[in-house]
């Protein structure tokens, strides 16, 4: 099997470079060619086109910096489904659009060709040691048939959904990783503010209930089985601590923007008498405006969390 990857970045020069220490043989393109020298001294040949890089390879990788780069690659002249045999597959790692990816899988699909997407979160160094999460979403018999292939390049490979599934896992999660850290930051430039010292504000979080979880590991018990009665820990006692956050911002003029808006939102859950469900509950209140239901078994909770 001939293995094509397109995109030799920092991200991509450590994938390619891991297919090629697996064993695979492996064909490459770049915009620049002095980008490739690592793999074609690793033994990687040089395409010198896309379309040449297309017609020799079962299996291409692309790794390109967003939608459009990744549509050209794909569907402009010269490109991947101009190519590519039938029959042959398509990883897409970058971090691309839903939208953008379905519009180019059902191009792909008319030609024979498997696409699926399949972003990673990891960063460059992640990429170089191989410690990668890979979120596939597309055709479940191509996604088993080609694992070994993924396996080479990340340890965490997960299948989520049909095409367009593995790009919208990775939205969810750049999103939540960008706002939790602003979050942290607002709440750090408080304690320091109010005369704590970083590090052991730092430490002293990192003991704590949320500090000594991962962070999506704590919505299993409520927000994702919308149960939010007995509390483990009561919405209005909640309220008096972030009160007690909030109105040390006043005092020591640190804005808090974030703990503003979580606010409003607390209210609301009060106005409705919610008080004495769990914390949680006002994470509900946004599944209301998005007009979506969330509610699984806790059995469904304990095998997921199972799957590591």
């Amino acid at each position: 099997m001939k293995v094509g990857f397109i995109g030799l970045g920092t991200m991509g020069l450590g994938m390619a470079l891991n297919l090629r220490k697996a064993g695979y043989d492996l064909v490459v393109h770049d915009i620049r060619k002095e980008s490739a020298q690592p793999l074609i001294d690793a033994g990687a040949t040089w395409a010198h086109t896309i379309g040449d890089l297309g017609s020799e390879s079962d299996v291409v990788f692309t790794s390109v910096p967003g939608p459009k780069e990744m549509k050209e690659v794909g569907a402009g002249e010269g490109g991947l489904l101009q190519s590519m045999k039938p029959g042959s597959v398509w990883f897409d790692l970058t971090t691309n659009s839903p939208t953008v990816v379905r519009e180019v899988h059902k191009l792909a699909a008319e030609k024979g060709i498997d696409l699926l997407d399949a972003p990673v979160s990891g960063g460059p160094a992640g990429a170089k040691s191989g410690k990668l999460a890979i979120y596939v979403g597309g055709d479940r018999r191509v996604f088993d048939s080609q694992k070994p292939l993924l396996d080479a390049i990340g340890d965490q490979v997960i299948y989520v959904g049909l095409v367009g599934a593995g790009g919208v896992a990775k939205i969810v999660h750049n999103c939540a990783s960008l706002s939790i850290r602003m979050v942290i930051a607002e709440v750090f430039s408080l304690g320091v503010k109010a005369g704590v010292e970083p590090l052991e504000l730092w430490h002293a979080i990192r003991q704590g209930a949320i500090g000594r979880a991962r962070t999506f590991d704590r919505i299993g018990d409520q927000y994702l089985q919308n149960k939010y009665d007995p509390p483990n820990f009561a919405l209005r006692l909640a309220h008096k601590d972030l009160m007690l956050s909030l109105n040390l911002g006043k005092e020591l003029g640190v804005p808090m923007k974030y703990a503003e808006v979580t606010n409003e939102d607390i209210l609301e859950a009060l106005g409705r008498d919610w008080g004495g469900r769990d914390s949680r509950s006002p994470m509900q209140i946004q599944n209301e405006r998005a007009g979506v239901t969330i509610q699984v078994s806790a059995e469904e909770v304990k095998k997921t969390l199972a799957r590591g």
